[in-house]
């Protein structure tokens, strides 16, 4: 028996709970961060807490009793929506908060956000579409991100696509980047699949990428490299050849 036998062992028995060491690892992560924004000491849990004092002098039945009537109300808008006056109660809502100057801009990007979410909008889907972002051209560095719109903008000239880029783990945030059009390329992932990558924190990504048709792969050694490369290749032998 070889000396590495029991390290073998013991990386054996680790890389079998490695993957539910990190799934729990996320979801305590995830879970923390909910509590900070909504437990009992955040901001929304005094407002939930004080709509329970009515009913209870207890805090944490204050708490819990004001979330269920948070809950029932939301449950009641959702009743609303889906009936015949879906239309009307969205445009109050819309009307109302377009009205605030900076906040209606603010609820129009966040409405297009979530209408992408919703499997109902089949709109906001194919206009937010998951796409490739190659910094540099083919073979540079790959981001994947939300195509808001498909037609480009001109900056300077010339054409740029608007990219939103989610944060991770938590894919509400990000970044806004107006990527040179030539550099966007489409993604063969839904918009589920780019958001679980995220949560993942690309964890899920090689199984995604790589099962695609459209998969992105290295080059290998003796494969044609670009065009672009073959000229500079050639143009520095020439060089080389010319001293």
């Amino acid at each position: 028996m070889s000396d590495d036998c029991p390290f073998r062992t013991f990386l054996a028995g680790f890389l079998v709970l490695l993957p539910l060491a990190v799934t729990i690892t996320v979801i305590v992560w995830v879970g923390t961060f909910i509590y900070a924004y909504l437990g009992p000491d955040s901001a929304v849990g005094r407002i939930l807490t004080s709509i329970g004092f009515g009913f209870s002098n207890s805090p944490v039945i204050a708490y819990a009793l004001g979330a269920v009537i948070v809950v029932g109300l939301i449950y009641l808008l959702g009743l609303l929506v889906e009936s015949r006056l879906e239309t009307r109660v969205r445009h109050l809502i819309d009307s109302l908060m377009q009205r605030i100057p900076f906040v209606g801009n603010l609820y129009d990007v966040t409405k297009r956000f979530v209408a992408i979410m919703d499997r109902k909008e089949q709109d906001g889907l194919k206009s937010m579409s998951p796409v490739w972002c190659f910094f540099g051209g083919d073979g540079g560095a790959a981001v994947l991100g939300l195509l808001p719109m498909p037609k480009p903008i001109l900056i300077g000239g010339r054409p740029y696509h608007v990219i939103l880029v989610p944060s991770a783990p938590v894919p509400v945030g990000g970044a806004l980047i107006y990527v040179p059009a030539a550099w966007v390329k489409p993604a063969n992932v839904g918009v589920e699949t780019l958001m679980s990558i995220y949560v993942s924190m690309g964890v899920t990504s090689p199984q995604v990428v790589e099962g695609g048709p459209e998969r992105v792969e290295l080059p290998r050694p003796g494969d044609r490299l670009p065009e672009s490369r073959e000229e500079n290749r050639s143009d520095a032998g020439n060089r080389r050849s010319d001293r």
